[in-house]
């Protein structure tokens, strides 16, 4: 398996090098909104450590990666007034991954409603920044 690549985007926006739209972050995980979401409210979960994917993290950081997806979940039925929730996570090209650290798509669902495509359309950052203000106060509330 190839090595994590400490320059990948994910890595940058960790370090503060890009910015992102927070909803959610402690001393292991940080999660954000995707910039090409599925559906309103699309988060990426991620681990602080530097991890290419789920077959070289640490037991405990991949349980706090879950543990922290679960909680966005919850808040995203909430902030989303969602009927469901999808959860996707990718490993290697092969198996879909297109970013090379380890990260938990977590994306509220509508009934009849479909996803939009991965990686369609850039929304709009603002639509991006009252989502990601609304998901962090569910959060925050739970």
């Amino acid at each position: 398996m190839p090595s994590y690549d400490p320059n990948n985007i994910f890595a940058k926006i960790l370090r503060g090098e890009l910015p992102c739209y927070k909803v959610y972050e402690d001393d292991k995980v940080l999660a954000f909104l995707d910039i090409m979401p599925r559906s309103p409210g699309h988060t990426l979960v991620l681990p602080k450590a530097p991890a290419r994917n789920i077959l070289d993290i640490g037991a405990d950081h991949l349980t706090h990666v879950v543990a922290t997806a679960q909680k966005v979940a919850k808040a995203a039925m909430k902030a989303f007034s969602a009927d469901g929730i999808t959860i996707h996570q990718f490993n290697e090209g092969a198996g879909g991954q297109v970013v090379f650290h380890l990260h938990v798509h977590v994306i509220p669902r509508k009934a009849g409603v479909t996803m939009k495509p991965p990686a369609s359309e850039k929304e709009k950052p603002d639509v991006l920044a009252e989502h990601a203000k609304k998901l962090a106060a569910a959060i925050e509330a739970a």
